[in-house]
């Protein structure tokens, strides 16, 4: 496995276990406001615990948003810890070369088009988005970096950066007349 994919996974595992622990405390804050009667409802929250199995089965009436009138009030808000919400993520790419373009798929899933920069200069392209940041080293330095397009569909951002040309035509021949 190489190093940058090895750097992937390792990431993805620290950003899971942080995750996880951060959704445990979660759960944990929840069971305690039930019991203590701060949180009201009908709830009921186990703990599983098995090989290889760890987690919560939750399940209860709870509301999102403002209430209606008549509704009752929400009883608890769900959302994404701070502290992953807020972390920037170094999105998945993978880079392609044929004799013509040099191409970069970059994934950055639940961006809003509007919301990415791109730029190419020879040998890099850097792509910055609301949660995601990355610099891309290219295969190759001879590129034509002011006529690279970009198409963003479906959480992919698709990069085509045409390769230099060489010249088409050949030098002129100065022929030389020898005394």
């Amino acid at each position: 496995m190489s190093d940058d994919y090895r750097d992937i996974f390792d990431d993805m595992d620290k950003f899971y276990q942080r995750f996880t622990k951060k959704m445990f405390k979660e759960m944990e804050e929840i069971d305690e406001a039930i019991k203590s009667g701060k949180l009201e409802g009908d709830w009921d929250i186990k703990p599983i615990e098995e090989p290889g199995v760890k987690g919560f089965v939750a399940r209860g009436r709870f509301q999102l948003g403002n209430p209606q009138p008549g509704k009752p009030k929400p009883l608890k808000t769900l959302n994404l810890p701070e502290q992953v919400s807020d972390e920037v993520r170094e999105p998945l790419t993978d880079v392609f070369e044929d004799k013509d373009n040099v191409k970069l798929y970059v994934e950055l899933p639940g961006a809003e088009k509007d919301n990415i920069q791109l730029n190419v200069t020879d040998g890099h392209a850097e792509v910055t988005a609301k949660k995601f940041y990355k610099t891309i080293d290219l295969p190759t330095k001879d590129v034509e970096a002011d006529k690279a397009v970009a198409n963003y569909k479906n959480g992919v951002l698709e990069i085509t950066i045409p390769r230099k040309t060489k010249p088409t035509t050949e030098e002129p021949k100065h022929t030389i007349k020898i005394e």
